[in-house]
């Protein structure tokens, strides 16, 4: 029989884009701007940095899947109320809104789908990716279009990694997913035994430094994780970041709980 050679293995990647080195770009509507650290048109994913002008409205739209901002100067106001600073936004399939920034407005944002907007809004306009646009009806105007978790006052939970803290910003347990969005801090000279990730993982590196996978992170550093990648996590003088993690991970030295808090 003759030799067939092996599939070499695709090793998966664990790559760092610090968000302060990217360009803005515009929305397709002034006084909005986009720092896009990765997106997905077809699927309507999104994660970066969204920036908004005072007396800026995003526009009427529907959200076909879970978004959640975080408030990292300004805040934005909707008929239900508003977000503020340091708090984190969440929207839920089906939440409809018309969002007005009435400051200087800075966001970390994530996007799990695709948004509807009417369709006179014009085809340019992308502060939401890969847009849809057509008729719009809220089929449950009863239930808020956004909730608000203000991330400084919740209650910090440990984990069985010393050093390390969790917050809980929102499990998922409302929506139809089964991921987790959460802050974790790391004390000076903490350290993340190795595991490996069985969905993408992704995280915002608020303050502080990070080493993940080997390689460094500073403030408004993103850290993106492919499925199936193996990296540890360090920090040398204390390291705050919000991580958004769609499955339980696999630790490689021994069982424990999860980090991320499945």
């Amino acid at each position: 029989m003759p030799n067939m050679a092996r599939p070499v293995p695709v090793e998966k990647r664990v790559s760092v884009c610090d968000a302060s080195e990217l360009p803005w770009a515009n929305a397709g509507k002034a006084g909005l701007a986009l720092k896009t650290v990765r997106e997905d048109r077809e699927k309507g994913r999104f994660l970066g940095l969204v920036g908004f002008e005072a007396l800026t409205r995003s526009g009427l739209h529907q959200h076909l899947g879970v978004a959640t901002s975080f408030v990292l100067d300004g805040g934005l106001t909707d008929y239900w109320g508003s977000v503020t600073l340091h708090e984190a936004g969440i929207n839920l399939k089906g939440a409809t809104h018309d969002a007005i920034a009435y400051q200087k407005t800075l966001l970390v944002s994530r996007l799990e789908a695709p948004v509807v907007y009417p369709p006179e809004t014009g085809r340019d306009y992308a502060l939401h990716t890969g847009p849809r646009f057509g008729e719009i009806r809220n089929e449950h105007p009863e239930l808020p279009p956004d909730i608000n978790i203000a991330v400084d006052r919740l209650v910090a939970a440990p984990t069985h990694v010393a050093g390390v803290t969790r917050k809980m910003i929102f499990d998922y347990a409302l929506s139809a997913g089964e991921h987790r969005y959460a802050q974790i801090a790391m004390l000076p000279r903490s350290a993340v035994p190795a595991f490996r990730t069985r969905a993408p993982l992704e995280l915002w590196l608020r303050a502080g430094d990070l080493r993940a996978g080997g390689q460094p992170a500073h403030a408004n550093c993103f850290v993106i994780v492919e499925a199936g990648a193996t990296l540890a996590l360090s920090s040398e003088f204390g390291a705050l970041f919000h991580a958004w993690s769609e499955a339980p991970i696999e630790w490689l030295d021994e069982p424990r709980p999860d980090l991320f808090g499945f």
